[in-house]
């Protein structure tokens, strides 16, 4: 980023007057230097404002090729396309120029039609292998809703006769992850979307027509619920401050429970209603959401959601434990009582929030195989000191029971992105190192006896013990206080090329906290302008067939 800032102002004098303007006025600068049009709109633009999501779209542009071609009687089947976020409908040679003629004539007027050859590279009607549909339509920033990223994509299959072959074959113009050669008697066969692509619900309709060959999952396709689970506490209220004020003025160690009780840490600027947003939009695979509160229910939130259960921390704290609780660490050692939980969870901050698609095999292996992602960031080889930040303290603490179970040795930190988590893994943890996790659980403010049991200790002990191996995701840490926030801000609505961001706060100046919630609010509504089924303000059918008035739209040659 300060290669990208020196870019862009490249006179030290300029960057020095930059950074001592206000807030508003280096936010309003950010925004006319990375200005302009998105050069990555096909990579997961965001959906308009009370529009449907990716998912939404991706059912849209099927359901519109195929029902354009069941009107028509032309025979077809659909596929899983290599890239999940688009479909695939096969359909013989022969019918080309009728498929053609029919797209021309009875498609929408917001559908985009091009043809293709199978490298992707636009070419004549009468010469493509391939044609790209999609439905169309204006989205926030200039960028639109869904270009060619979750099209549907007609292939037009040959048909060949070979002696020895029991009926001919049907061969498709491109690679695909199953195969190109169907045998013409291979059944017909109706399938749920999540056997065309990983990337959409695993809801059991609509379903869709295709072949045998392609009805069974494949040994890379993740088969098992993966649930999310969120931590949240809305540092506004009233009521919850007084018993944090209560809580904190019992507390024993002031000075260590003040590193962590920074106000900055508590303030929502509504991180979470983007957050999940970005989970509907992203990665609408995921089973279920859980959100664990201190009995707080977000403004925004239907409670009667059935994608959403609100988990009080008297559910998951029991008879274990010291509540009310503000210590993170404590909350976090819990999250394994959480009613219904599947065994594979991914765990959210509220400031990590998905940027693009993303896939179950980001997370986790198809054999259940847990992925974590180490940081570049270490942590130091020396015992635990008194100036030693609260996430370092943890981390020496888990540090010391690992060498102790294992003999290994911890030395990287993890990344600040969603943590996949196995419900099993952290069963184990609390039965074989019970005495340290309960006092952690009793601990209402971090303590120098803390672990970190989610977001570290979880994935050494996992790989430890043979079900998580490192891996990778691309993602970016924004940290608000800083003075080139705006510009990195300003450039990630623009460009959307990363899977996760984070937006974390560690301490900022009192004086700043309304114009920083300002202009979260305008990146995240700039990213993210649409309702969630589970918002109060809209709802929203993914599979919610759209009507198609009768108007031709042309063929792009």
């Amino acid at each position: 980023m300060k290669q990208i800032v020196k870019r862009l102002l490249p006179r030290p004098a300029l960057r020095a007057a930059a950074y001592r303007l206000p807030l508003r006025q280096r936010v309003r600068i950010a925004k006319l230097l990375v200005g302009g049009p998105s050069r990555t709109r096909s990579t997961g633009s965001a959906p308009q404002a009370g529009g449907p999501s990716p998912a939404h779209a991706w059912h849209d542009n099927l359901q519109t090729v195929t029902g354009l071609l069941e009107a028509d009687g032309v025979d077809y089947f659909c596929l899983p396309h290599t890239d999940p976020r688009r479909s695939a409908v096969a359909v013989a040679a022969e019918h080309r120029a009728q498929v053609l003629r029919l797209l021309r004539g009875r498609a929408a007027e917001d559908t985009v039609i091009r043809t293709l050859d199978v490298a992707g590279r636009r070419v004549s009607p009468q010469r493509c292998a391939v044609v790209q549909v999609y439905r169309s339509a204006g989205g926030a920033a200039n960028l639109p809703l869904t270009l060619d990223a979750y099209a549907c994509e007609i292939e037009f299959w040959s048909t060949v006769k070979q002696q020895g072959w029991q009926a001919p074959r049907q061969v498709g113009p491109r690679n695909h992850k199953v195969g190109t050669v169907v045998s013409v008697d291979n059944p017909t066969q109706y399938v749920a979307a999540a056997r065309l692509s990983a990337f959409v619900p695993r809801d059991a309709e609509p379903r869709y027509r295709s072949r045998a060959v392609y009805a069974e999952p494949g040994p890379n396709d993740v088969q098992f619920p993966i649930d999310v689970v969120y931590t949240w506490v809305d540092g506004d209220d009233p009521a919850w401050r007084s018993r944090k004020a209560q809580a904190l003025g019992e507390d024993e160690d002031d000075s260590f429970a003040g590193l962590a009780t920074n106000a900055s840490r508590f303030t929502s600027r509504d991180e979470l209603l983007y957050s999940m947003r970005s989970l509907h939009a992203f990665a609408p695979w995921v089973n279920h959401i859980y959100l664990v509160t201190d009995d707080q229910t977000p403004s925004w939130l239907d409670p009667t959601s059935p994608h959403v259960t609100l988990v009080s921390h008297k559910e998951i704290f029991g008879d274990v434990g010291v509540l009310p609780t503000f210590n993170s660490h404590a909350i976090e050692s819990r999250l394994h009582k959480v009613a219904g939980l599947s065994e594979h969870f991914l765990y959210f901050n509220d400031d990590m929030i998905l940027g693009r698609p993303v896939l179950p095999t980001q997370f986790f292996f198809a054999n259940g195989v847990a992925k974590f992602f180490p940081s570049s960031s270490l942590v130091d080889v020396n015992p635990p000191a008194p100036a030693d930040a609260p996430v370092d303290v943890a981390a020496k603490n888990n540090r010391r029971l690992l060498q102790s179970r294992f003999g290994t040795q911890l030395y990287q930190k993890m990344r600040h992105v969603p943590y996949p988590l196995l419900r099993g893994v952290l069963e184990e943890i609390e039965t074989e190192l019970r005495e340290e996790s309960h006092a952690t659980a009793s601990h209402q403010f971090r303590d120098r006896g803390d672990l970190s049991i989610p977001s570290s200790l979880a994935h050494y002990w996992a790989h430890s013990t043979g079900r998580s191996v490192p891996g990778s995701i691309s993602h970016v840490y924004i940290d608000l206080g800083r003075l080139v926030a705006p510009i990195m801000l300003a450039r990630l609505v623009r460009q959307r090329n990363v899977d996760v961001f984070c937006l974390n706060d560690t301490n900022s100046a009192a004086g700043e906290m309304d114009e920083q919630t300002e202009m979260v609010r305008d990146f995240m509504e700039a990213y993210f302008p649409f309702h969630a089924p589970w918002e109060l303000s809209g709802r929203m059918d993914l599979t919610q067939r759209t009507a198609e008035p009768a108007v031709a739209a042309p063929v792009a040659g």
